[in-house]
């Protein structure tokens, strides 16, 4: 189910700069100096946004085809994810699950689904629910979430996701598990590579190679 966007001025603000910086959205050419000015002219003199705002701005900049407006929803998002709480989390998975590639889904697992899930301990029962998912991204979305927690990290979470989805056919997921490990690796090397050499039968060579990649 689609979740129903709010109200918000704010948000038709946002989107009549965007539409104006943005006429040619789907020429690459434009794309970069395009998406350089908008960051800063786009968001220049707007109010500071509530959790509404941050859900009508994204959920509208998802209603169109181009991906330059995805990309500004999703740095949004990211620089104004602290007004938002738990009830967000429904907005951030149709975002993931919608018009779907790793350049989104990936910038959203880190810096707007991680910190969700960092600030209400109850959300990490849905990503236990997530890395079940048929949906490849949403179970990236789980696998990638503690992604920037470092010493936050739970590590057994960490791990039951890699195996539960260790045999998982996709790159993208196999990518996931490995990245997960590497970069939790920073923080914990032991123990990423006693999970490693323990359990290297239930998880693909990318995933061992990734994960092992720095060690």
């Amino acid at each position: 189910m689609t979740p129903r966007v709010p109200r918000s001025p704010l948000a038709d603000d946002a989107l009549g700069r965007l539409v104006r910086v943005y006429p040619g959205g789907g020429d690459p050419h434009r794309a970069a100096p395009s998406g350089a000015r908008c960051r800063g002219w786009c968001s220049t003199g707007l109010p500071r946004p509530t959790e509404a705002d941050c859900a009508a701005v994204a959920l509208r900049c998802w209603e169109l085809a181009e991906r330059e407006y995805h990309y500004f929803a999703v740095d949004y998002l990211r620089r104004h994810v602290r007004v938002c709480s738990s009830g967000f989390l429904p907005v951030a998975r149709h975002l993931v699950a919608t018009a779907s590639w790793w350049d989104t889904v990936d910038h959203l697992a880190v810096h707007v689904v991680g910190p969700l899930v960092a600030a209400d301990d109850e959300l990490a029962a849905v990503m236990d629910e997530w890395i079940e998912d048929d949906d490849l991204w949403i179970a990236r979305t789980a696998l990638l979430h503690q992604l920037a927690y470092k010493d936050r990290t739970d590590p057994d979470r960490l791990f039951a996701y890699c195996l539960r989805r260790g045999t998982h056919p996709d790159f993208f997921i196999r990518k996931a598990i490995g990245w997960s490990l590497r970069e939790y690796a920073k923080t914990d090397p032991g123990s990423v590579r006693a999970f490693v050499s323990a359990e290297r039968e239930r998880l693909s060579p990318l995933s061992v190679r990734e994960a092992l990649k720095n060690l």
